[in-house]
């Protein structure tokens, strides 16, 4: 059972991962990072090492990914603002 669950714990990194790389919508990609920081978690605490789990959690998948999450609502702010205005 055990070898099963490391397994498919590998594939979803690895899903996440490609999707985050892949991802044209800078939002998505934000969001497939703070999933694979969450896995890695998951994956920390399989390997026994809870504390790195803890800050993997707190750092990868909390705070840095608030923080993309906001670099990309103020780029999208940005790049609205940029746009000419319609029917000129």
């Amino acid at each position: 059972m055990n070898w099963w669950l490391d397994g498919l714990l590998i594939v979803a990194l690895l899903v996440t991962a490609v999707a985050m790389l892949v991802s044209r919508d800078l939002f998505r990609a934000v969001v497939m990072f703070m999933a694979f920081g969450l896995l890695m978690a998951v994956a920390w605490v399989r390997l026994q090492a809870p504390d790195i789990a803890l800050a993997e959690v707190a750092i990868g998948a909390g705070l840095s990914g608030v923080l993309l999450l906001d670099a990309v609502s103020h780029f999208q702010r940005g790049q609205r603002r940029q746009q000419p205005p319609e029917g000129k």
